[in-house]
């Protein structure tokens, strides 16, 4: 029979010749077309190998990036969200809310021990933030503010999906595992008032009406059903990084954030893919603010899933 570990290289070699096999039969198929039409059929597949490329690596990093001290747990609280997120527009049912969260807050929690349970998320800085638990908030308190999300400063970065039918009961699972963009904002929860937002993006994103829709833009508005980084279905999932718990900071926040949001307005920069773009904003009030350094922001994770998050600020 063998030992174990004659076992596994002879699989391996097995499958190494495989491989090769596989890539000879690639390298010298013939295509049934000529000129144009052979170079249209190469394109195309190198750019769905290229797509493929992008989906693993993303996969990958849903699969082992915010995982936490328990990475199963961390997935069924993933899928759990994803199935009963409604699509946007329509009420969260209860019976969705009590699958992900009755355990460990019950029917219907205090608005004390859902703060307690987020800051208890949020001690290692980074947490999951789901529609499950905004919607039910927000139709139970009113509001996002103090009494149910610790006081602080937040970058938040969700996947970009529809929100609509019929695409989004499918698409929000790729948008979430296999898709590579992620829209990065900044939530301030201040010790008084409503929690609120800073996002950036195309200005016919804000305002379809708006004379230049492509221009960069940014807007501060409350974490409610109607900002644009409210978790919908296509965006039910919010990886969310605290910052700050300082309650100081918040008043701090506020005044740069309308500052950058004003010198945004003036710029006339056009949005753009790679950079730049809304991340990319994020990323420079951040270095600016001197809550990271240029180094970090270049090689912080998101800057691979948030495409411009990494860009120079200048």
């Amino acid at each position: 029979m063998g030992s174990v570990r004659d076992r596994l290289w002879q699989a391996l070699a097995r499958t190494r010749a495989v491989g090769r096999g596989v890539l000879e039969r690639w390298r010298h198929a013939k295509h049934p077309w000529h000129g144009w039409r052979r170079w249209a059929v190469i394109a195309g597949e190198a750019t769905a190998g290229l797509i493929l490329v992008f989906a693993v690596v993303n996969l990958t990093l849903s699969l082992t990036t915010f995982r936490g001290d328990h990475p199963s747990d961390r997935m069924r609280h993933e899928l759990v969200a994803l199935w009963h997120s409604p699509p946007d527009g329509e009420s969260l049912s209860q019976t969705g809310f009590i699958s992900l969260y009755g355990q460990a807050l019950g029917a219907e929690p205090s608005a004390d021990r859902i703060r307690a349970y987020v800051s208890d998320k949020a001690a290692d800085d980074e947490f999951l933030l789901d529609h499950l638990l905004i919607d039910h908030i927000v139709q139970r308190f009113g509001r996002i503010d103090r009494r149910t999300l610790p006081v602080g400063v937040y970058v938040g970065a969700h996947a970009l999906g529809p929100d609509g039918l019929p695409f989004v009961p499918v698409t929000k699972y790729l948008a979430h595992y296999l898709l590579f963009p992620r829209h990065a904002y900044i939530l301030v929860v201040p010790p008084q008032g409503p929690a609120m937002t800073f996002s950036a993006s195309q200005a016919g994103k804000f305002d379809p009406r708006a004379d230049h829709p492509d221009e960069l833009r940014a807007e501060i508005a409350p974490f409610d059903a109607q900002a644009y980084d409210f978790p919908s279905s296509g965006q039910a999932l919010h990886e969310m990084t605290l910052i700050t718990r300082d309650p100081r900071a918040t008043t701090w926040a506020m005044d740069r954030l309308t500052a950058a949001r004003d010198r945004l307005a003036d710029s006339g920069i056009r949005y753009g893919l790679l950079a730049p773009n809304s991340n990319t904003v994020i990323g420079c009030i951040l270095e600016q603010s001197g809550v990271v350094t240029r180094e970090q922001r270049s090689t912080m994770i998101l800057a691979f899933r948030a495409p411009g998050y990494g860009a120079d600020c200048d």
